[in-house]
């Protein structure tokens, strides 16, 4: 019964300190968020490859 009674126009007025940062563009967002995640994955796996593969033994024969 309490929920119905609030009011939801208390969240448009400002707390202390509430300081929302400035606005992302869509290119600074798909970087941060896509891009890059996407290299620090191809990054750590190409890492983990190189230290995974296996020395070169001699030929033998």
């Amino acid at each position: 019964m309490m929920l119905l009674m609030s009011s939801p126009a208390l969240a448009l007025t400002r707390d202390d300190g509430d300081d929302p940062a400035p606005r992302l563009s869509v290119v600074e967002t798909l970087g941060l968020f896509v891009v890059t995640p996407i290299v620090l994955f191809l990054v750590i796996a190409g890492l983990v490859m190189v230290a995974d593969r296996p020395a070169k033994q001699p030929k033998q024969g």
